[in-house]
């Protein structure tokens, strides 16, 4: 979202995955921002279950169709200003190792390799949020091969970053709030820029990327919201969905929030899913509304959820001493606390 952008640019530290538009989502931000998991589960251990859809690390994201299912190592990851000192904190009070650790690149700025570094160190695997360009003048000089020398720079650090990294580009493109997204680049153009992007890291030999096409659910802000199913390049570019989404309205369940969307995934590609970022608004009932979140990534058989611990257009920190407990308490139940 627009309004979280600000406050997390001006963040030192941030640790998780992504956004969404009247939750709170820093978009392709410029912030170079840092922070580690520590403790969290070695990325390059990661081995699915029977029939799973994708492995981390495949640059081309090719698998077979399978129907969802739980992964051997599901994943929790959190979006958190305070660095890894917050992150600390987090585990110290819900028991919970995050996995994924997010930071936002900005188009035309360096891969930070110090910071994944420090991520791959403390046992967790970065995430990377790049939004595709700075406006909507960028997805078609992207898709063109104008940017080409950056890019494939980029890529090269990339891959001398040697370690698994996920990254995605353009995220939360169904959504009308971005210049690279609904009503501002058209999806064929979006569709273009993004297998240009996959395939430049794959000629300089990044092969150590899982590439997230990170979507928007509806209820967050229906009249700005579409269904992505046109965003999308083909599985050939893609390793996991991401979806974000957030409750934000008394009375919401992960089912309402999250349901529709998943459908429209769901009916043109069986790659694993993840909640790339979700929150809940304190008037909702943060201690009340964990479980279901959790029991739904579950019983969906998603990959995890990445919790944005931040504030937005609401204060979406667990900061009570019920909320702690029940995400710490949820996540155990389902497995997902490392």
């Amino acid at each position: 979202m627009r309004a979280c952008f600000k406050a997390i640019a001006a963040s030192a530290a941030i640790v998780a995955t992504t956004a969404g538009p009247t939750a709170c989502s820093s978009g392709g931000g410029q912030g170079a921002s840092t922070g580690a998991g520590a403790g969290a589960i070695q990325a390059t251990t990661w081995s699915a279950t029977p029939g799973s859809r994708a492995q981390p690390g495949n640059s081309n994201g090719a698998s077979a169709p399978a129907t969802p299912h739980r992964e051997s190592a599901p994943l929790t990851g959190l979006f958190i200003q305070g660095g890894s000192q917050a992150v600390a904190n987090f585990r110290a009070q819900t028991g919970v190792k995050p996995k994924i650790v997010l930071n936002f690149g900005g188009w035309g700025k360096d891969f930070m390799a110090n910071w994944a570094s420090t991520v791959t160190a403390n046992g967790g695997m970065p995430l990377l949020q790049i939004g595709m360009g700075k406006t909507k003048k960028d997805p078609p000089l992207i898709a063109s091969g104008a940017d080409d020398s950056y890019l494939a720079s980029f890529a090269r650090q990339v891959r001398d970053f040697g370690h698994p990294i996920i990254l995605s580009y353009g995220h939360e493109m169904n959504g009308a709030w971005y210049s690279w997204g609904w009503k501002r680049t058209s999806p064929a153009t979006f569709v273009a820029a993004w297998r240009h992007i996959v395939d430049v890291f794959r000629a300089q030999g990044a092969t150590n990327v899982t590439w997230l096409w990170t979507v928007q659910a509806y209820a967050d802000s229906p009249k700005q919201t579409t269904s992505p199913v046109r965003w999308w390049p083909g599985s050939d570019y893609v390793t996991w969905v991401g979806v974000d989404g957030h409750y934000l309205y008394s009375g919401e369940t992960f089912h309402k929030i999250f349901d529709p969307v998943l459908s429209a995934v769901e009916g043109i590609t069986s790659k694993p899913i993840l909640i790339a970022e979700t929150a809940i608004a304190p008037k909702v009932g943060q201690a009340s509304a964990l479980p279901d979140l959790f029991e739904g990534v579950a019983s969906g058989g998603l990959l995890g959820l990445v919790y944005f611990d931040t504030t937005g257009n609401a204060d979406y920190r667990l900061q009570s001493a019920a909320a702690l407990a029940a995400f710490g308490a949820a996540a155990k139940k389902y497995g997902y606390a490392g």
